[in-house]
């Protein structure tokens, strides 16, 4: 059945194909969330290739050619991600018009990734063996992406996002002002704002360092990780930008903080980074506080949407928020 969404951005979708000299065989609408995405089969050769059509507030087109850049380096260095497609005239991206919305959006083009989820494989997952291995594969290919992104030189006129102490907690953060969600009772704000001037001072502290501050994925949970037998795939690099890595590392395990095989995926995942690259001691120190400035970036992007319906997710992850914040004490 045809939903709403993909009347809507149909259109758009076969428009921008021509752009990239493709003829669908089949367009498959996959998901609306802030991008629309779309399966495409290509009718010269039966690959499947995924189009996205960009939220037209988020990303300039200097920051999304940027995040091409990554992605092609990382296929390049041998992490498996979506490889984007050049239009036909030599183009990362092409603006359409979405006649339903009257938006303009940027297309872009990519060799679709198999595999399953991440998330859907733990939920069905009856053994805690398997899943602790899926965790190791899901360090060791961000530990990858991180080793080519801090040893990769930028290519000219490079733009994406810094999610650095004013990015994750300035007055202005990039996911939005958490302190402001109505879901907070005065007291709980006065508690996260006070935590962030804290946490924003030991960030400040702590620094970029080199072997810890690069190119992240900044949005690797495990609905952006893909599982196919023994391999790990990651996908939508829409919020990608400069950060820490350990931010990677939170943004991966957070959501699996109540999940009684925590310890034992947290462990792996650290486990299976460690397999393709070092990381210390007084580093992987930090990972408790950048799991809960990944919990209040989540209360910031609910913030920011509020014609989402209610989560029934949002009051337990206020509630773990508040709580570690009440109890944070900086190691930095």
């Amino acid at each position: 059945m045809t939903t709403a969404a993909e009347q809507a951005y149909a259109p758009a979708a076969r428009q921008a194909l021509a752009a990239f000299g493709v003829a669908p065989a089949n367009l498959r609408f996959v998901h609306l969330s802030e991008n629309v995405t779309f399966q495409v089969t290509d009718a010269h050769d039966g690959s499947l290739l995924v189009l996205r059509l960009h939220r037209p507030w988020y990303h300039d087109i200097a920051e999304l050619r940027s995040e091409h850049l990554w992605t092609r380096a990382l296929v390049q260095a041998g992490v498996a991600a979506p490889e984007p497609l050049l239009t036909l005239d030599g183009e990362d991206f092409v603006q359409v018009k979405v006649p339903a919305t009257g938006e303009l959006r940027w297309a872009g083009v990519a060799h679709w990734v198999d595999g399953e989820l991440l998330a859907e494989v733990v939920a069905r997952e009856t053994e805690a063996v398997a899943n602790v291995r899926h965790f190791a594969q899901l360090g060791a290919i961000m530990a990858a992406m991180h080793d080519q992104a801090t040893g990769w030189t930028l290519p000219m006129g490079f733009q994406r996002h810094a999610l650095d102490a004013d990015g994750l907690l300035g007055p202005a953060p990039f996911w939005g002002p958490f302190w402001e969600h109505p879901i907070l009772s005065p007291a709980e704000r006065r508690l996260l704002l006070a935590t962030r001037n804290t946490l924003h001072a030991a960030l400040t502290r702590y620094g970029k360092p080199a072997r810890t501050f690069s190119l992240i994925h900044a949005d690797l949970h495990p609905s952006n990780v893909l599982i196919d037998g023994t391999h790990a795939a990651v996908i939508d690099f829409d919020d990608a930008g400069f950060g820490w890595h350990q931010y990677d590392l939170a943004v991966a395990l957070v959501a699996y903080q109540n999940h009684p095989e925590f310890s034992a995926f947290r462990d792996a995942c650290i486990t299976g980074y460690r397999s393709a690259r070092a990381i210390a001691e007084q580093d992987l120190a930090l990972l408790p506080m950048f799991l809960l400035i990944r919990g209040m970036a989540q209360i910031g992007w609910y913030h920011q949407r509020p014609e989402l319906p209610p989560s029934a997710d949002l009051p337990r992850l206020k509630d773990h928020v508040c709580a570690a914040a009440a109890r944070f004490a900086p190691v930095c």
